[in-house]
This record gives C-alpha cells, structure tokens and sequence, in this order.
C-alpha cells in the first residue's frame, strides 16, 4: 500500500505527464500550420501520444498498489513559438523539470522505503535520460542550422529517424 506522502508525489508527477502531453500536443498544432515541417509535427503529435502513456502507466501504478489516482487540472501551454528552435528549446526545458520531478518522486520512494514505488520509477528515470539526450541533439542539430531554410528541411527529413534511434539506445 502507498503511503500518502508517496501517493501525493506520485499524483503529482501523473500531473506532470499530463501537462507534457498537453505541451507536446499544443507544438504539435503549432508546427502544424507552419510549411514545410510535416515530421516535425509528427514528432510532436508521437511524444504528446507517449507522454499520455507515460501518465495512464502512473495512474495504473497507484491505483494497483491500493492507492488512489487523480486526474488533474491543467494549465494553457504555450500555443505559439517563434520559431522552430524556440520550441525545441522549450521542450528541453521541460524535460529537464520533468527529470527533476522523477527524482524527486524517487527521493521520496526511498524516504518513505517504499522499494517497490523505486523499482516501478527507475522505467521514468531511464526514460527520461533518453528524453533529455534527444531534446538535446534536436537542439544542436539546430543550433547548426542557423537560418538555413536547407538545413532545416533535412533537420523536419530526419527528425523521425533521429527521434527512433534515441529510443533504440
């Protein structure tokens, strides 16, 4: 059975997973309208997907180990971005508080010696190792662009092949 304080962490971090869903869906509709980034968009469209996933596997967790899930509020995202690289900014941004709250979920397993909540975190740790890498290559690979409309039809051509890589690792 969840302790309280191990419960209320971890419906904090469904809220999290949550919001990354909603983050990567209003990209997604962003990108959407913008020419010529049809992956890009995809990519969005895929991560928001996963980051739901990444919440109901949460959800399921607390209510199996006798706790209670709740589904929570959230906020507007940011709907526009100036740019491409703005965006992919903002994701990194974003997943590393994401990371931050997984620790300290894991922080709080430990504390509260809950070994089995630890165990079922370490997915979401590694999970977000791989999360902040592609976040991060994205950036760089844009970072070389620049401004270079070229680069950036490779970068949307190669995007989804990048983004399967990472989860191969």
């Amino acid at each position: 059975m969840l302790s309280k304080i191990v419960q209320d962490a971890l419906n904090e971090q469904i809220r999290i997973e949550a919001e990354s869903s909603q983050v990567y869906l209003a990209m997604a509709c962003w990108a959407e309208i913008q020419p010529g980034i049809d992956n890009v968009t995809a990519f969005f469209y895929q991560h928001s997907d996963e980051e739901r996933e990444h919440m109901l596997k949460l959800i399921h967790f607390v209510n199996e180990r006798g706790g209670f899930a709740t589904v929570p509020a959230l906020p507007q995202p940011p709907l526009t971005f100036p740019s491409i690289k703005h965006a992919f900014q903002a994701l990194l941004k974003h997943e590393i508080f994401v990371s931050e709250s997984i620790n300290n979920c894991v922080d709080i397993a430990l504390q509260e010696k809950d070994y089995a909540t630890h165990n079922f975190l370490q997915w979401y740790v590694a999970e977000q190792i791989e999360e902040e890498a592609l976040a991060r290559t994205m950036n760089d690979k844009l970072e070389l662009i620049g401004d270079d409309k070229g680069g950036l039809y490779l970068f949307d051509k190669d995007i989804l092949t990048i983004s399967v890589g990472h989860e191969k690792k």
